[in-house]
């Protein structure tokens, strides 16, 4: 779990594995980037700082609070800043919009920021007696409690299971539908430990639930497949891409992508011929996973689950 800081503290908390983004990004004077997931503008203000003179960013976040910490923690730069509240799905779009293209590299962090742990409003963590909303943005229209109240068993145990990788998801989801209506993340998080009989596991009984539900409710995974090949697109020749994920499905992703961006041929091994057109448009930088150092997952266990991957566009 990550650990929810005071508001003073999000606004100032360090970057996961900052110094292997400016690495990877290969962050240049005068380079044009966009970060994805601006959060509280962390790894944004490393890349201005390092892009200094004439660098550009383009800062992307569903979330409207975390823009406005990130414009007050950006704000020397704001003359080098374009920040917009906007899913990172429109990647190209965006760009576009704002005559953006191309770029030197663009990056995820893919992770919960801590201040959106610590709302109380939102529904994230099951440590706070909050609403089962979850929603990244208030224009999205579906919420946790939709799905928490309205979803058949059957569905509701799929949901679990696939996003949330949890092996008790049907004993799960038999005891919500067993004790609708759900209305709070404590409710839900007793629920669930009830379900699992209280085990004594690493991490918490309700994390994987509550961590399934999120990705249901902000399409995460669909979010970021549309937005890794985007971009690929808006990208410049020798740009990079850098991905920060934080769990294993987000990670197969980015790992997946990667590796057939990579190839010239994508058809099935039993193909006698490609008939695909498919060529290679990125070159792995990384080999494998790029892990945080012991000595920053010491300071900082909100890192101790990160996985970094970078590829050159080519």
């Amino acid at each position: 779990m990550v650990a929810i800081l005071p508001p003073s503290e999000t606004q100032t908390h360090a970057p996961v594995m900052a110094d292997e983004v400016l690495r990877y990004l290969s962050v240049q004077p005068g380079g044009r980037y966009v970060d994805c997931t601006v959060g509280g503008g962390g790894h944004s203000l490393a890349i201005l700082e390092n892009a200094a003179p004439g660098g550009l960013l383009l800062g992307i976040d569903a979330d409207a609070g975390a823009l406005q910490i990130a414009r007050a923690r950006l704000q020397q730069f704001a003359d080098s800043t374009l920040l917009t509240s906007a899913n990172f799905r429109d990647l190209a779009a965006i760009c576009r919009k704002a005559d953006f293209v191309p770029v030197h590299g663009v990056l995820f962090d893919l992770g919960m920021s801590s201040f959106q742990l610590a709302d109380q409003e939102r529904g994230f963590s099951f440590q706070v007696d909050a609403p089962l909303d979850m929603r990244f943005s208030e224009s999205q229209t579906v919420t946790a409690h939709d799905i928490v109240n309205n979803y058949g068993e059957r569905e509701l145990a799929d949901l679990i299971w696939r996003f949330g990788e949890e092996p008790s998801s049907r004993r799960i989801a038999r005891a919500i539908a067993g004790a609708r209506p759900v209305a709070t993340t404590t409710e839900l998080a007793a629920v669930v430990s009830r379900a699992t009989g209280g085990a004594r596991r690493r991490i918490h009984p309700a994390t994987r639930t509550f961590q399934a539900l999120r990705i249901a409710v902000n399409d995460e995974l669909g979010a970021l497949a549309s937005a890794l090949q985007q971009a690929v697109d808006v990208m410049g020749h020798g740009g990079r891409l850098v991905v920060i994920a934080f769990h294993s499905l987000e990670d197969r992703i980015v790992k997946q992508f990667m590796h057939r961006e990579s190839r010239d041929c994508i058809c099935p091994p039993e193909a006698p011929a490609c008939r695909c057109g498919h060529r290679a448009r990125l070159r792995p930088v990384t080999k494998g996973a790029v892990r945080p150092s012991d000595k920053e997952i010491a300071a900082n266990r909100r890192s101790r689950s990160a996985r970094l991957r970078a590829a050159e566009r080519l």
